[in-house]
């Protein structure tokens, strides 16, 4: 308990630190930050002064700072982010919690192209396919997304915008750490009067330690990983107006797991492969953009054990949008995408099932009349097994002085039931209809000299037809699903050197839920999502050492696990934690090595993620980046 008071502490002294009225504020300082360019709020390039969505932006700097973590700890770190599995066993699945939401509401994006698993129950993708070596920027939108990018965007989106600089060079990254994981990373990017290139290659491999937890000291076995990433970015300039930009992507992760919660299972591993390819295509025209975006993702699973899994899924999106400013304060999107989604598995009463999406869309954005911005759009979505449904949102937002952005979101979503939920081996419902969701958003955001900003949301998402595995063993249309919250974020630069930031966030959510006799159960259903998190980060830079320390705590949560001993569900509650990191880097002179090491779980607490797993205690790594 003492801890948690002085990790609530520490946070109100960074947000008192971070409020505008104890900086001497400058407004050029504030129109900086107003000026960071976004390209996931309006799927074309737009400031972040003119949009009033939540957007959040893990930048480059950052990312290379992350050299030792995965996707999913640095996911994790971020506000109203909550990712189970990221500090467990490395080849434990991962589940992503955005604002309290499943994991299967947030929509995973590869340079704005949605990849997708359609053999999977819910088509939550598997980050673990993810290289984090490969990714240059990661942009978070929260809220729901259906109006621009449809299906299963009903808690937001995270964009992951892969590398594609091409100035000549090779950079090279060697990383050891505990549990003998070994990390090497290659890129080589070069660049002529038509062509760039940006190519990589990841190898990681680790012992890892027991997925589950051996509380009766078993002697359970270490379940380790081995993971192989290829990527090509390409870049044809074929004319002053006319890129093409071809890509191609590999990921293959072999990893070992146990029998469930507090069971080993010696001989059980799970292999997967995605290949991922496409192109995207600009054409400028005036005063606006036509962008045509081709993407094809085939996704392989297997699961080796005594109860035997296989999946493969096939992933199409076709899509041409085009862009134009038709005044200097008015702009228009119009665009249309067609998704095509398959899985394959001949044993299915129909088999090799499919579906097929068609949506074309529209927005209209007002953009800093008097600083007055809006975005208002509209969907049409037809589906080839449901039907059709239509989608909506409006944006507003109001800048105040260059310093005071008030913003309000409203939307309605839509997440169109899985192949596997219509046609799979269990409890299959070909009558299925969408889950539905409307959300709204409500804050305000400070920008102050010294590049400071605050920000405060309070967002509400209400979800219908969910869809649940009923008692009668099948798919059903059956529960109403309630989230609220409120998050507020903080992050200062006092001078060159030294950065300071901090986050508070709180999720409340509550199911309906419809019993046999009729009756409606409502009850607190977030499990393994803590009600409070809270993060405070700080960094020093002293010529070309830089330092940081970032802390993390987690309130109490529930969680259910199935008994393998008593073949039952049972409820637990898990405890709270703090999680603190600290990393550090020194670059030689020439700034093209850097050393660097990192310690996670200094304080080498005991915790759970999810119910009889095992997570990581303290740990870390050493390593190196050249640049030739």
């Amino acid at each position: 308990m003492k801890k948690e008071k002085k990790v609530w502490a520490m946070t109100l002294i960074a947000f008192w630190w971070l409020a505008p009225n104890k900086i001497n504020a400058q407004q050029q300082d504030s129109a900086r930050l107003l000026d960071e360019v976004t390209v996931t709020a309006a799927k074309f390039s737009k400031s972040v002064g003119e949009t009033g969505k939540v957007l959040l932006v893990i930048d480059e700097a950052q990312l290379q700072r992350s050299t030792g973590k995965d996707l999913a700890q640095v996911l994790n770190e971020q506000v109203g982010m909550v990712v189970a599995g990221a500090n467990s066993n490395p080849g434990k699945d991962k589940s992503i919690f955005l604002q309290g939401a499943a994991g299967q509401y947030t929509l995973i994006l590869l340079d704005g192209v949605p990849v997708n698993d359609p053999s999977g129950t819910g088509a939550a993708f598997d980050i673990r396919l993810l290289s984090l070596e490969q990714v240059e920027r990661i942009e978070i939108l929260k809220g729901s997304q259906s109006t621009l990018y449809g299906s299963d965007a009903m808690a937001g989106v995270i964009n992951i915008i892969t590398k594609k600089k091409a100035k000549p060079g090779m950079t090279q990254t060697l990383t050891y750490g505990s549990f003998e994981t070994v990390k090497s990373s290659t890129t080589a990017t070069g660049s002529t009067d038509y062509l760039g290139y940006n190519l990589g290659y990841t190898y990681i491999k680790s012992r890892g330690v027991s997925e589950a937890r051996d509380t009766l000291n078993r002697g359970f076995d270490r379940d380790g990983i081995e993971q192989h990433s290829f990527q090509g970015n390409f870049n044809l300039a074929l004319t002053p107006k006319l890129s093409l930009q071809p890509y191609a992507r590999y990921h293959a992760f072999r990893g070992e797991y146990d029998q469930g919660a507090f069971a080993d299972d010696p001989s059980a591993r799970y292999e997967a492969q995605l290949f991922n390819y496409g192109l995207k295509g600009t054409y400028t025209v005036g005063q606006g953009a036509i962008t045509l975006l081709y993407a094809q993702d085939r996704t392989q699973r297997n699961f080796i054990s005594q109860f035997p899994f296989s999946g493969d899924g096939r992933f199409q999106h076709a899509e041409v949008y085009v862009n134009y400013d038709l005044f200097r304060s008015l702009q228009v999107l119009a665009g249309a995408n067609v998704q095509y989604l398959k899985m394959i598995d001949q044993t299915l009463a129909e088999p090799n099932p499919s579906a097929t999406i068609i949506s074309p869309y529209a927005s209209v954005f007002v953009r800093n009349l008097a600083g007055f911005s809006a975005e208002m759009g509209a969907r049409y979505n037809d589906h080839s097994q449901f039907g059709r449904k239509f989608t909506y949102s409006l944006n507003p937002s109001y800048l105040i002085n260059d310093q005071v952005k008030l913003f309000a979101n409203w939307g309605t979503g839509f997440k169109a039931p899985t192949l596997t939920e219509l046609f799979g081996s269990f409890g299959a419902n070909r009558d299925l209809q969408p889950q539905q969701s409307q959300s709204a958003e409500a804050g305000a955001q400070w920008f102050s000299g010294k590049k400071a900003t605050v920000r405060a949301v309070y967002f509400q998402r209400r979800l219908t037809n969910v869809i649940v595995y009923s008692s009668d063993f099948r798919f059903e249309n059956m529960d109403r699903q309630n989230d609220r919250g409120f998050e507020m974020e903080g992050d200062l630069r006092l001078s060159n050197a030294v950065q300071l930031r901090a986050h508070y966030a709180h999720v409340r959510g509550t199911v309906t839920t419809r019993q046999p006799d009729g009756r409606d159960t409502t009850f607190s259903n977030l499990l393994r999502r803590p009600a409070h998190t809270v993060g405070v980060f700080a960094s020093y830079t002293y010529s070309r050492l830089f330092i940081s320390a970032n802390l993390k705590t987690f309130s109490q949560r529930p969680d259910r696990f199935f008994d393998l001993n008593t073949f039952s569900t049972k409820s637990v509650t898990l405890g709270r934690y703090q999680l603190l990191d600290v990393y550090l880097e020194y670059r030689l002179k020439s700034e093209r090595v850097k050393f660097f090491a990192e310690v996670r779980n200094l304080l080498n607490q005991s915790f759970e993620e999810s119910a009889g797993f095992t997570t990581l205690g303290r740990n870390g790594n050493i390593g190196v980046t050249a640049t030739l």
